[in-house]
């Protein structure tokens, strides 16, 4: 069979398809033909070397997926051959056959396609449970989303209308990208500027939502004047520590801070002082999909649950863009790296 395999770190130059042998699942396993596959930044961050992503290399990458049922393992109950599902692998789902836990398979409900679906298991689910789980997001109210144009940032700006409403504000790491991030549901898109380095508070602002440059006082003082002084509730942040300094100077009191990533691959700085958190009242929480698919299975499954509901009663509607074959990955790898990325990319495997 297919499959992308990154022969080792570096960029799309050690990425390449080849003829690997088709997996069959063990005990507790299933065997997926895939159908397509989600592109998501954490294949970025295994291929360009990021630790504690890829144990070995060559690398297979690949964690989200959608298809059929090709063959089930040892004691996996309420899934049958034929199938339509979606699944977490560990990884390798870039392929057109991927083995995956059954806790982690969930059947597709009638109605749902294959194409939109493959952006369930990591990125739709991870959107909903950093406003729910990790972020204890409740209607009214203001959320931060740093890297709003790419495909988490797009998930979430459709998530919050059906959990009650709010206001959105987004950063984008170029200013070019705000306008995406304002037709996708955004009230306000700032550029981050400095806020990429250690210097989150400089200057950068732009984007605003009316279109226009912010104040040129920096994304700081712009995210505060958006929200009339009172700063933000909820901060969705997937850039390590590089911009918890700005994320802090615009928590409101009692305002929850969620750490899930560090898609810039630099050093990751201490957390705030006790003494700071305290006195705002103020939340920092980390978020792994990874880790909760490795210990809390059930609570990653019921999350896909959730969101194929909302996609087969017709109240969530996420756009992707389709690649049309394996070949085409290593590209749109690179425009996620480079942040030319807008959205969701899933690839068409299989038929």
């Amino acid at each position: 069979m297919r499959a992308l395999v990154m022969t080792a770190p570096g960029g799309a130059e050690n990425s390449e398809v080849r003829e690997v042998p088709v997996p069959h699942p063990g005990p507790g396993q299933v065997a997926v033909d895939v159908a397509h596959a989600g592109l998501n930044f954490v294949d970025v961050m295994t291929r360009r070397g990021d630790a504690a992503y890829a144990a070995e290399w060559p690398y297979r990458p690949g964690k989200e997926v959608s298809g059929t049922v090709r063959e089930l393992g040892a004691g996996v109950t309420g899934l049958a051959v034929g199938d339509r599902v979606v699944a977490a692998p560990v990884g390798a789902g870039l392929a057109e056959v991927v083995v995956a836990e059954a806790a982690l398979t969930v059947p597709l409900p009638d109605g749902v396609a294959l194409r939109e679906a493959a952006a369930v298991p990591l990125g739709l689910a991870t959107s909903m449970l950093l406003l729910t789980d990790a972020g204890r997001f409740t209607a009214g109210d203001t959320v931060l989303v740093h890297s709003a144009g790419g495909g988490i940032g797009n998930a979430v700006a459709r998530l919050v209308p059906l959990l009650g409403g709010g206001r959105l504000i987004g950063t984008v790491g170029r200013p070019e990208k705000a306008a995406a991030a304002l037709a996708s549901g955004y009230d306000h898109v700032f550029a981050r500027g400095a806020a990429d380095g250690p210097g989150a508070d400089g200057p950068g602002a732009d984007g605003s939502g009316s279109g226009e440059s912010g104040s040129g006082g920096g994304p700081a003082e712009a995210i505060r004047a958006a929200t009339s002084g009172r700063g933000v509730d909820l901060v969705l942040d997937p850039l390590g520590t590089a911009a918890l300094d700005l994320d802090l100077a615009v928590a409101a009191p009692g305002a929850r801070i969620v750490l899930f990533g560090n898609a810039g691959g630099g050093a990751v700085a201490d957390l705030p002082p006790l003494g700071r958190l305290m006195a705002g009242n103020l939340t920092v929480t980390g978020f792994s999909h990874r880790g909760l698919a490795a210990t809390a299975p059930e609570r990653l499954a019921r999350a896909v649950r959730r969101v194929l509901d909302l996609l087969a009663d017709g109240g969530l509607d996420l756009p992707v863009t389709e690649l049309p074959g394996l070949d085409a990955v290593p590209a749109a790898h690179d425009a996620m790296q480079e942040g030319r990325a807008t959205g969701k990319y899933v690839v068409r495997v299989g038929g």
